[in-house]
């Protein structure tokens, strides 16, 4: 079976392009969310398996997004999607309890690999 994923991000543009990678290489894309707190809804009305998540937009931010998921669900897969230079970031969201993360632009092959890997 297909695994389920929901894509977070506040570009349109990127979740586009994500989900195109997703669904090209045999992931379902089961919804979509603009910013954390929409994420956080989605993902406890979808149970996705797992969820790539972007670090920065408006709301409520990916960190704080993926530390309420962990909250309602410790066993949460989220990988993070960040910018070139967001380091410090980053290992916020890898001590929040992010498997990996992904840095834009995407290239399909990273995609995919950090996805393999986390949901194994």
């Amino acid at each position: 079976m297909a695994k389920r994923i929901l894509v977070v991000d506040d570009a349109a543009f990127m979740r586009m392009m994500i989900k195109d990678i997703l669904t090209k290489n045999g992931f379902e894309v089961v919804g979509e969310a603009a910013d954390g707190q929409q994420a956080i809804e989605k993902y406890s009305e979808l149970k996705p398996d797992l969820v790539t998540m972007d670090i920065t937009m408006p709301e409520m931010d990916g960190i704080s997004s993926l530390k309420g998921i962990k909250a309602q669900d410790p066993s949460a897969v989220v990988i993070m999607c960040s910018a070139m230079g967001q380091q410090a970031m980053v290992i916020d969201a890898i001590q929040a309890g992010a498997k990996d993360f992904i840095v834009k632009p995407f290239q399909a092959d990273r995609v995919i690999e950090a996805i393999q890997k986390a949901i194994g």
